[in-house]
């Protein structure tokens, strides 16, 4: 076994001693799915999957029985040399054993007649089928053993839950593989953002800027990404998710880029907020330190012990103090706090897990409502902002016009954090510097 299946088997051992013998997980991969007539979207794995597995192929199914011998059954697409020669080599039966860790592997074709058989006498079933693919098929291979024996023999009763409840509070804290995967992402993911730092010039198209940055990934092995590349010009920020990319740049405006790589299937997820022209006008030089201030302080309470909704308190704190300050809001900053005053102007909560997803899952909140403390391994952003729109009568013109975010990626230590997306330059003289 390679050194890298050898995280996929501790990963699945770690989730079966959290199961117990009674327990059986079914997990499906992703379909491939149709683009126009034979052209497919580039296949990308269901996250679960490749987790467990780090199989790479569609529609495979995945059976994991803890305490069997056989604790790791792979049903996959058999070899095929025509569709090989088309759509690229498969694994096959043999490389799912081989090269995959698979105790025994199957046939596709063999799912539904041999799988109930696999279950055993196991009546706790937990199922990873994000998409629904394998729908009333499910129930079907539960209720197998009681409607195909004898009046007189015993029935298994089988109860199905998600396999999510388990396995992704397991994939918040990341692994020694999982964390140097992202540091390269983050790490190629800095150096495009300096290649769009150094290019930005007035009347540039965005895509022009988006196809750089993405040209930088690919030299460093970043060949996909973890969602579209928000390149937002002037007004255009005001849209979180915007991705058309496809406008002129004006001069006097800022650019909001919203974008990182994956590498080998882990994110990164980098926000800075550039200005066209090289420099900030006044204004937006006020808002921006004021946005940066807010990310800064939040990064400091960023260490194991802290809840996660600290984080959003202590950006949201330096934020309605900056807004009373300047004038935009009117009363004390505990007054706007407690009131939500703000909220028109920061729009968004400030950080999410980072990982498979961009958007990385795991529970923010225990069952309870308490908010989850922050632990060694975990790995975050934190992306405070401040939204202007150009016609919002309720801030002074000056400021109007003006969407700031900035975002880092962060690696939670034993003793604090680090941040992995330092390198991406974040002050204004430093970005002003480049652009100069």
């Amino acid at each position: 076994m390679s050194n890298q299946q050898h995280h996929y088997q501790q990963r699945r051992q770690r989730l079966m001693d959290a199961l117990g013998s009674d327990a059986a997980v079914i997990l499906t991969a992703y379909p491939e799915r149709t683009r126009s007539k034979n052209i497919h979207y580039r296949f990308v794995q269901d996250k679960d999957f490749y987790y467990l597995t780090g199989f790479e192929e569609p529609d495979a199914v995945a059976l994991l029985r803890p305490g069997h011998p056989q604790s790791f059954i792979l049903f996959s697409r058999p070899k095929d040399p025509d569709q090989e020669t088309s759509f690229g080599a498969r694994a096959g039966i043999e490389g799912a054993i081989n090269d995959f860790g698979a105790d025994a592997a199957y046939s596709l074709d063999e799912l539904d007649v041999r799988l109930p058989e696999l279950l055993d006498q196991r009546t706790d079933i937990l199922l990873g089928d994000e998409q629904e693919r394998l729908g009333h098929k499910v129930w079907q291979w539960c209720n197998y053993q009681r409607r195909n024996t004898r009046f007189d023999q015993p029935k298994v009763y089988r109860r199905l839950r998600p396999l999510a409840e388990v396995l992704h509070p397991m994939r918040v804290i990341k692994d020694e593989m999982e964390i140097g995967r992202i540091r390269h992402a983050v790490s190629a993911s800095c150096l495009a953002h300096r290649q769009v730092i150094t290019h930005l010039k007035p009347e540039m198209n965005e895509a022009e800027l988006s196809s750089l940055f993405n040209l930088e990934l690919a030299r460093h092995g970043c060949v996909s990404d973890p969602y579209p590349n928000i390149l937002a010009g002037g007004e255009r920020a005001m849209c979180l998710h915007y991705d058309h990319n496809n406008q002129p740049l004006d001069a006097g405006t800022l650019l909001l880029i919203d974008a990182g790589g994956e590498y080998r299937h882990y994110a990164a997820d980098i926000t800075r907020t550039y200005p066209v022209s090289g420099r900030y006008t006044e204004e937006q030089a006020i808002i921006y330190d004021l946005v940066l201030d807010a990310l800064n302080a939040a990064i400091e309470q960023a260490k194991p012990g802290t809840p996660w909704n600290r984080l959003y308190d202590t950006a949201m704190e330096v934020i309605s103090r900056g807004l009373v300050e300047l004038g935009i809001l009117q009363g004390s900053w505990e007054q706007v706090l407690k009131q939500g005053s703000h909220k028109p102007f920061s729009v968004h909560k400030t950080g999410h897990w980072l990982g498979l997803d961009v958007h990385d899952v795991g529970p923010y909140q225990d069952e309870q409502g308490r908010w989850r403390p922050l632990e060694a391994g975990m790995v975050l952003t934190i992306e405070p902002g401040l939204y202007f729109g150009a016609t919002d009568l309720r801030v002074p013109e000056r400021w109007r016009g003006i969407a700031i975010r900035i975002e880092d990626d962060i690696l939670i230590t034993a003793d604090g954090n680090q941040v992995l997306s330092k390198s991406a330059p974040k002050t204004r003289e430093e970005i002003e510097s480049l652009m100069s």
